[in-house]
């Protein structure tokens, strides 16, 4: 069974994807991670994250325990990831990766949750359950600014929203798989939930394919 989950940053896809593996006893895959990790490796490497040929090979030989590195949510990996991600046969490896991830499971799970911004439309569209967070972008912008503050780096609010509406628009709006909700997904407003409230609803949807 795979389960796909998508959203803008910040919309809590993220959390509710890793509760609701562990519920489930599912693999789960943090998409977003995987450039970040091919980027980083490059550099670990000594190599440049714009050089193809390095990027190409770090891709075809990445494995999913490199993707829980603390190291890739730093500014560096961000960058690398950024400049791997224009890369086209790259993404095409990235892609093989992911749907063999979801269609085998580490570990012999008898499903997945993947979560990112284009599962239900270009990685898994025949995913079992697709659910689409949403959240405003006020509500996102004040989860990220507690987030960065509890880890102690230096924020501002109206910083953050307007990055965080920016981003929307890139996501919204870029050529290659572009962050939009699946036909068949269900949408989650996640706006005035907690984390509690947000998986009990998912939950409901999981439950209907039998899945408790």
């Amino acid at each position: 069974m795979i389960i796909a989950i998508d959203g803008p940053s910040a919309s809590g896809k993220g959390t509710l994807a890793k509760r609701l593996a562990a519920h489930l006893s599912f693999a789960h895959l943090e998409t977003g991670k995987i450039y970040r990790a091919v980027g980083h490796e490059v550099i670990r490497q000594g190599g440049d994250p714009e050089d193809e040929r390095i990027a190409l090979l770090v891709a075809q030989t990445l494995n999913p325990t490199a993707l829980s590195d603390p190291e890739l949510s730093g500014d560096e990996a961000a960058l690398a990831a950024s400049k791997v991600a224009r890369m086209n046969d790259v993404r095409d490896v990235l892609l093989k990766f992911q749907r063999d991830f979801a269609e085998n499971p580490p570990g012999g799970e008898a499903g997945a949750v993947l979560d990112g911004r284009d599962i239900g439309t270009v990685v898994c569209p025949d995913a079992a359950v697709k659910l689409y967070l949403v959240a405003s972008a006020e509500v996102r912008a004040k989860r990220r600014h507690k987030e960065l503050l509890e880890r102690g780096e230096a924020s501002i609010y109206a910083r953050v929203l307007q990055d965080m509406k920016d981003r929307d628009d890139r996501d919204t709006n870029r050529s290659v798989s572009p962050l939009k909700q699946a036909d068949d997904a269900f949408i989650l407003d996640t706006s005035g939930l907690n984390a509690d409230k947000a998986f009990e609803a998912a939950l409901v949807e999981v439950e209907k394919f039998g899945h408790r």
